[in-house]
């Protein structure tokens, strides 16, 4: 789909579209020779190296003033000015976490008595998401590789391969998730330290057993291993590369991305996260297969980027109707609320960004009065009398939701509470609610209006949004998953595979084998008619259908209850020599 964009974008695309091997251009002709050293010395250093080596040596301290320099540069401009097909607000500038923590904490702090970047770069290879560690095994190529399936209206199609060897690792791998044993994950990593799903599904392990420094360090380990099987064009940043989500190849690379994503945003880095997320949007953003706009609002209002949030509302709002999403509908009237707090802004310019705030809000809860009473239980807000008694506001709202719409309100309450605390915010809340409470006595139309697209709309959530909220692990959301997605067994190295995948190979089937894991035939050997992948029972009657459905609710409750015990399991960890000079700070 063709976008105009206008000038003030086109100049933030500049650091966007140096690539990863115009990155390595210098490092590659450094000589050993001294005569030729000191006269590049000599040479005055313009563009994208000046500001790497301030940044590498420290000195780059003001990040705003750096990514400045680099927007205002004009020699380092590779993307064609031509952007038919492609989303310039998917420009990613930076997927560094330390520039984001310098600009808080300062470069000295950050990298306190590290050496130079730029004299252990020699040792490795050059990346954009992750900087190899001593601590990780020897690299060497798993077998992933990308391809170049076309180019077409200046976007180029990828997909990632897997070679002979790598298909029967990835055999390996599904025998060891069968088994329910961690130990066997682990003694696969032992053999193959870079294979992807083990990383992945080794990582949750950790997670779920609280140690996330090791989660944390798996998840950058797989996304080095995709990065060295990058194809030559292929760029992070210019937002014109495609994977199909169709491909199971590709869905790990989808994951591992959104997973390191969630833990800069928990280490207080949700600019870099922003990055990310607008990073996973740009690789499919017609379907979207995270369903990574349920979270950009968030990452927006968290690192404080309301402009960004609002031109991306009204360059999409036409094609893509993000209105009807409660999370856009009540995080552009936020935005433009911290918009008319701000101390830079004008006096009048700040009363039309209030007043603006103002009826956006109002419009919202009136689309969506659900929101309302979840929102101020999890802000530990008391509401008044006549909010809590009005059948506006009241239990109907949120018993006359349909599932979809519940499952969507439950996701924006359990992930973005924590935005409305403030004080300021808590009071205009407040204000708008009186005001749409007197516009709902007075009959106002528009509550009719949105009373009758809530029925005709939302009728069923798409798998993306499903997906999406099986991995963001919201409590409240997850409990509002329908009974289709919650009676099937969830892989997390692949969850909730799309019904219309591009496989190009299959598992072989072993001679006598079981597709079922241990834990299942433990419950087939207890309960006859059990069925852990939700395959249609037999339909005697409908008693018999509702007592199989019935079953298999009690059964994922506890497959949860199993999954909450893995926390006491205790496991070996894959050898690897201790770094004493490692910095133990973290930022979780």
């Amino acid at each position: 789909m063709s976008l105009q964009i206008c000038d003030a974008e086109k100049a933030t695309t500049d650091e966007d579209t140096v690539k990863p091997e115009e990155q390595n251009g210098d490092e590659s002709k450094e000589k050993s020779d001294s005569g030729e050293t000191e006269k590049r010395d000599a040479q005055p250093e313009t563009g994208a190296a000046k500001v790497r080596r301030e940044t590498d040596e420290g000195a780059g301290d003001d990040i705003d003033a750096l990514l400045e320099t680099i927007e205002q540069s004009n020699g380092l401009t590779l993307q064609s000015e031509d952007f038919t097909g492609t989303y310039p607000l998917l420009f990613v500038r930076n997927l560094n976490p330390e520039t984001e923590l310098k600009r808080y904490f300062g470069a000295r702090a950050v990298l306190g008595d590290q050496r130079p970047r730029q004299r252990q770069r020699q040792f490795h290879r050059s990346t954009w998401m992750t900087i190899p560690k001593d601590t990780w095994p020897r690299f060497s190529r798993p077998g992933i590789s990308m391809t170049l399936l076309e180019s077409r209206d200046g976007l180029q199609y990828f997909t990632f391969e897997h070679s002979r060897d790598y298909q029967q690792i990835q055999f390996k791998f599904l025998n060891s998730v069968e088994s329910m044993d961690p130990n066997n994950i682990v003694a696969l990593l032992q053999m193959n330290p870079y294979h992807i799903d083990s990383l992945l599904q080794l990582s949750d392990v950790c997670r779920i057993q609280e140690d996330q420094e090791m989660a944390r360090d798996l998840i950058e380990r797989a996304l080095y291993s995709f990065e060295c099987a990058f194809h030559p064009v292929c760029s992070l940043t210019s937002g014109t590369s495609r994977l199909d989500y169709l491909r199971p190849e590709n869905r790990a690379f989808y994951l591992a991305v959104y997973k390191h994503m969630m833990f800069l945003e928990r280490r207080g880095c949700p600019r870099t996260a922003l990055e990310y997320c607008r990073l996973i949007l740009s690789l499919d953003p017609d379907s979207d297969p995270l369903c990574m706009l349920l979270l950009i609002d968030f990452l927006s209002l968290r690192s404080r980027e309301y402009n960004f949030l609002l031109r991306l509302y009204q360059d999409w709002e036409v094609h893509r109707n993000l209105s009807q999403l409660p999370n856009f509908a009540f995080s552009v009237a936020l935005s433009h609320f911290h918009l008319s707090q701000e101390d830079q802004t004008e006096s009048e310019e700040r009363e039309r960004l209030k007043h603006k705030a103002a009826l956006l809000l109002q419009d919202a809860l009136i689309m969506f009065p659900g929101v309302l009473m979840p929102l101020l239980d999890l802000c530990t807000v008391q509401p008044d009398a006549a909010v809590s008694s009005h059948d506006f506001f009241g239990p109907r709202s949120q018993l006359g939701q349909s599932p979809a719409l519940a499952e969507l309100v439950s996701l924006y309450v359990g992930r973005t509470h924590t935005l409305w605390r403030e004080g300021g915010v808590l009071l205009w809340l407040e204000e708008c609610v009186r005001e749409v409470l007197r516009r709902v006595d007075a009959k106002d139309p528009l509550v009719e209006d949105c009373q009758n697209k809530r029925k005709q709309r939302y009728q069923s959530a798409p798998l993306n949004i499903h997906r999406h909220v099986i991995l963001s692990e919201i409590k409240e959301a997850t409990s509002t998953l329908p009974l289709e997605v919650t009676t099937q067994s969830v892989m997390g190295f692949d969850p909730l595979p799309p019904l219309d995948s591009v496989v190009s190979y299959t598992r072989p089937e072993s001679v006598g084998a079981s597709n079922e894991s241990t834990l299942s035939l433990f419950f087939r050997s207890l309960l006859p008619n059990f069925n852990l992948q939700g395959e249609p029972m037999p339909q005697d009657d409908l008693e018999v259908a509702q007592a199989g459905r019935e079953l298999n609710q009690e059964v994922n409750r506890l497959m949860v209850a199993m999954r909450d015990m893995l926390a006491n399991i205790q496991f070996q960890e894959p050898p690897r020599e201790d770094n004493p000079d490692r910095d133990e700070g973290e930022w979780d």
